[in-house]
């Protein structure tokens, strides 16, 4: 049976993995949330700076997920590992933002328009780590274990070993985000099923 291997809580008040709490946000900040996590962690990626928050939040987590499995890294060929993301909202937050740059600021924003689609984060993912596996990025009502249990079964199926997936709830006010690792040929970890997700998930 896959077996979730990794997982990464992060929402406004702290950020988790594996249940360990890693951060806890500082409310006195000038800094985000996202780059108070990004300074603490001493990550290095440049490009993090020009992201919106929901590929901010897609990084952090996929890249803790790294660090706290770190076969992952040279443990598959760049296809065996699969991208399953999703949300409420889409992209709304940085969609708003891109409308405000035009009707407020009189210029659209280039840097925000870019991201007004939410499948980028998947190719922010891909892209840094070299993955050229399966990826798709839904918009659905609510989190759905039964989904994500499924349709990763069905991406192993298809020749993936690993999929990282990921509950991605951005809004200007509200940070939900839950990201997991599942492999197909481990022998540690949590057996990915509907239950387990439900509960491990918390949403």
């Amino acid at each position: 049976m896959s077996r979730i291997t990794a997982y990464c809580h992060l929402n406004e008040e702290y950020c988790s993995v594996n249940g360990a709490i890693l951060a806890e946000r500082d409310k006195e900040s000038h800094d985000s949330w996202f780059k108070q996590l990004y300074k603490e962690q001493e990550f290095a990626y440049p490009k993090f700076h020009k992201m919106d928050a929901l590929s901010q939040a897609g990084f952090i987590a996929s890249e803790l997920i790294k660090r706290a499995n770190p076969k992952i890294v040279n443990g598959y060929a760049d296809d065996e590992i699969a991208l399953l993301f999703g949300n409420r909202f889409s992209s709304a937050d940085t969609d708003s933002r891109f409308r405000t740059s035009y009707t407020e600021n009189g210029a659209p924003s280039p840097a925000l328009f870019v991201y007004t689609l939410p499948n980028i984060v998947l190719g922010e993912i891909a892209i840094l780590n070299k993955w050229y596996g399966e990826n798709m990025f839904v918009v659905l009502p609510k989190f759905a274990p039964e989904f994500f249990v499924n349709y990763t079964e069905i991406l192993i199926s298809t020749g993936s070993k690993a999929v990282f997936c990921g509950w991605l709830d951005i809004t200007a006010d509200r940070t939900n985000v839950f990201v997991f690792l599942v492999e197909s040929e481990a022998e540690e970890g949590i057996d990915c099923n509907v239950p387990n997700l439900r509960e491990y998930s918390g949403i």
